[in-house]
C-alpha cells in the first residue's frame, strides 16, 4: 500500500499499515547525533567507559535519537494519501523509552493508524500508534502515540464528511 486517498483513511483505523525497513544505528550516528544536540554522556560516545562503567556493555543510542527516526521509519512505510499537500508533525501524547538501542543495532518502525478525522477545511488530523523494534530482542526500544496533520486542499475533501 504505497498511496491511499483521503476518504480510505478512516476505514485503517486499528489497522498496521506500515513496517518500516531496517535501520543501523551505529558509532557515528550517535556521535553525530551527541554532536548536534549536545548530549555527550559517556553512555552515548565513550566506548570504553561505556563497557566498563555502564550496565549496557557499550554505548547506547539516545532515546531522542531513536525518536527523531521516527519522520524516516514513516516516509519509508506508511502510505501517502494522494491528496497531501503537506504533512505537519503535530506532537506526540506519549512516548516511552522501553529498552536501550544498543550501538551496532538495527532497529525498524511499526505504524498503526488509531485515529484519523477530518478537522478544518483542509486538516485531517492522524494519530499512530508506533513501536520501534529492535532486532532480536523481544521488548521494543520505544513506544509513542504520534499525532499528524495531513494538510490538503479543500476540494479535495471527500463528500459528507
Amino acid at each position: 500500500m504505497r498511496e491511499i486517498s483521503l476518504a480510505d483513511m478512516p476505514g485503517l483505523v486499528g489497522t498496521e499499515v506500515g513496517v518500516s525497513d531496517w535501520i543501523m544505528v551505529d558509532q557515528p550516528m550517535i556521535n553525530m547525533f551527541a554532536d548536534a544536540t549536545h548530549d555527550h554522556q559517556f553512555i552515548h560516545v565513550d566506548e570504553q567507559r561505556a563497557k566498563a562503567e555502564s550496565p549496557f556493555g557499550g554505548t547506547i543510542a539516545h532515546g531522542f535519537l531513536t525518536l527523531s527516526l521516527l519522520s524516516a521509519m514513516n516516509f519509508d512505510c506508511v502510505p501517502k494519501v494522494r491528496e497531501q499537500i503537506m504533512g505537519i508533525n503535530y506532537g506526540f501524547d506519549r512516548i516511552r523509552f522501553m529498552s536501550p538501542v544498543k550501538n551496532g543495532t538495527r532497529i525498524r518502525g511499526h505504524f498503526t493508524l488509531a485515529d484519523a478525522r477530518f478537522r478544518g477545511a483542509g486538516m485531517m488530523m492522524t494519530t499512530y500508534d508506533v513501536s520501534v523494534e529492535i532486532e532480536n530482542e523481544r521488548k521494543p526500544a520505544m513506544t509513542a502515540t504520534w499525532v499528524t496533520i495531513v494538510q490538503f486542499d479543500p476540494k479535495d475533501r471527500p463528500e459528507g464528511v
